[in-house]
């Protein structure tokens, strides 16, 4: 896992090679460029920090398959994502977890979880055995029946991990999930980011540069629009 540039034949996981997205007249990412192997053994974690939160959300969303770039090659677990198809691919196979918002679901934590699971075509029994499956992982066991809205930052922060992860996807996207926790917050949910990581590649961005460092094994730094070694 690295920064830099590979040949059309890389079996990487993540392949960006001068990747920009504009918006209108503003230009979001002008040159994003790295390379990403994996998984490896024992998990693989980038991070990727940027100063404007709007960055690291088109970094995902990119990724994601949620939007196309605008210029430039990406392909992401071997998906072209210049292309509707290759977008499309790669969205049945991601994962995102996002940083709560003010307006927190009012579902219950396992309601959360269960909804993405749905959301991911799962099979019913196959829905509720993932379902138990990640919310133990996680520690959410005892807070499945507590209303997100109601539940602690750290806890929903958790179970948007959860409900991102619950279909097992080969890429973990996590958008500004690290951002504005307590050390004691951050590093419980860091081994949480790092135990996932062992079955799938993640990938964190987000604005603090040090809770990256914490979970991550390289972070990248994106500034005006262009990424580079931190």
């Amino acid at each position: 896992m690295h920064s830099g540039h590979a040949t059309g034949s890389d079996p990487s996981l993540v392949l960006a090679a001068g990747v920009g997205a504009r918006r209108g007249r503003n230009c979001g990412l002008r040159s994003v460029s790295f390379r990403m192997e994996g998984p490896l053994p024992g998990g693989s974690i980038l991070g990727i920090a940027a100063s404007q939160p709007s960055a690291a959300s088109a970094v995902i969303r990119l990724l994601a398959g949620l939007s196309p770039p605008t210029h430039g090659e990406l392909r992401v677990l071997g998906e072209d994502l210049t292309t509707s198809r290759g977008r499309a691919a790669v969205r049945r196979q991601v994962g995102v977890a996002h940083r709560p918002s003010r307006l927190r679901p009012r579902l219950a934590v396992r309601g959360l979880v269960t909804r993405a699971a749905r959301r991911a075509r799962l099979p019913g029994y196959d829905r509720e055995v993932l379902t138990a499956g990640i919310l133990d992982r996680l520690a959410l066991t005892q807070w499945a029946d507590v209303p997100v809205r109601l539940a602690p930052t750290a806890i929903a922060c958790r179970a948007g991990l959860a409900a991102a992860a619950v279909h097992e996807p080969a890429l973990l996207l996590l958008d500004g999930l690290l951002d504005g926790l307590t050390p004691r917050e951050l590093a419980n949910l860091a081994d949480g980011v790092r135990d996932l990581a062992v079955d799938t590649a993640v990938i964190a961005a987000g604005r603090d540069v040090a809770a990256l460092g914490l979970a991550c094994d390289e972070v990248l730094t994106l500034s005006e629009g262009i990424l580079a070694a931190a």
